[in-house]
């Protein structure tokens, strides 16, 4: 079986299309990526090493590209609520958290619509399991409008 570069980058920029307009950024795909990136990049920090495998294991290439890309065992951040999260959110996507996060309840719409639309990738039992190991405080942002 060869590796067809070319048709993940199609994949993946037709994802980060879909995405940008599910945020509503009109065509900013430069900064729906970087949403993207620091929210799973976050999810990664908070949930086990065997979930973010579990995880992983559904996600298309493209998708896991971006969720090990820098990806380190060490260091687990602890987040309890998601005010946390959304620091650690904010930490992770750098000098462009104020451009690309603004208010925290931008920050949470785009938390809770990452999870809708990766819902197309991840099933309801991973999403469960997700779910039981994130701090209590962090479930909601897992169960709200995706698991069913």
């Amino acid at each position: 079986m060869g590796l067809n570069f070319n048709q993940f980058a199609k994949e993946g920029n037709s994802f980060l299309k879909e995405y940008t307009a599910k945020l509503n950024l009109a065509d900013d795909t430069d900064k729906g990526g970087r949403i993207l990136t620091s929210i799973l990049h976050g999810l990664r920090e908070v949930i086990t090493i065997e979930e973010s495998l579990q995880l992983i294991s559904q996600f298309p290439m493209f998708l896991k590209a971006v969720y090990v890309n820098r990806w380190t065992t060490r260091n687990k951040k602890k987040v309890k609520n998601m005010t946390e999260f959304i620091d650690l959110i904010r930490e992770l996507d750098g000098v462009t958290s104020i451009h690309d996060f603004g208010s925290d309840e931008d920050a949470e719409n785009y938390i809770k619509s990452t999870f809708m639309v990766l819902r197309k990738y991840i099933s309801l039992g991973e999403l469960e399991d997700i779910r039981t190991v994130l701090p209590k405080d962090l479930k909601n942002m897992v169960y709200q409008n995706v698991m069913f």
